[in-house]
């Protein structure tokens, strides 16, 4: 008997949104083709519109769900789980240097990359795109506010500014190798980086 195979309402959906992540991430969301996305999941164009009615819906949902929950676990989780925000940061830090390779470079920061091709022309996008750096900035000024009370990290900052700051420096170092085709350079960046995070402890 002929068994008509069922897709996944939900795994079609996961489906196109990782398709998509990576065509807009190696393209750029304006030159990101449907016909491409389509052809990585095997999926139709008729449950892709039953998901999300345009290209523009989808391009907001890789925002929401699919590269902001990967800043939630690559920073703030993890960031979260540290006593010390000075040495949380750091070790983080480290970490981006030690996985630092080719694609980091070729690609550069998803989020980063939408900032720069879509703020200025949606609306809609920068805002999702800004709730999300507003999000890992005050994750950071948390934390760094508790290491103040904590007597880990100086008084004599402001840790909003100082979070707003290092959170535009880490997008500027992959900017930074991105542009230069260096890993080097990238690397070099972060270690800087570093370096000025441990000037702020007591």
């Amino acid at each position: 008997m002929y068994r008509r195979n069922i897709r996944n309402p939900g795994q079609t959906r996961s489906d196109l949104l990782d398709a998509a992540y990576h065509e807009i991430l190696e393209s750029g969301f304006q030159a990101a083709s449907l016909e491409r996305i389509l052809a990585k999941t095997s999926v139709s164009k008729g449950a892709l519109y039953h998901h999300f009615g345009t290209k523009h819906d989808l391009g907001l949902a890789v925002i929401t769900e699919v590269i902001r929950p990967q800043l939630e676990e690559r920073w703030i989780t993890l960031l979260a789980q540290h006593d010390n925000p000075i040495k949380g940061l750091c070790n983080l830090i480290a970490e981006e240097i030690s996985h630092a390779d080719e694609s980091v470079i070729r690609y550069g920061c998803p989020l980063n990359n939408l900032i720069q091709e879509m703020s200025p022309l949606d609306e809609s996008f920068r805002q999702g795109l800004q709730k999300i750096f507003e999000r890992w900035v005050e994750v950071v000024a948390k934390a760094l506010k508790k290491g103040q009370s904590e007597g880990q990290v100086r008084s004599d900052m402001t840790p909003e500014d100082i979070a707003l700051y290092l959170v535009a420096s880490i997008e500027g170092c992959v900017g930074l190798g991105k542009n230069t085709q260096s890993v080097d350079a990238y690397q070099r960046c972060l270690r800087q980086l570093q370096v000025y995070i441990q000037s702020l402890a007591v």
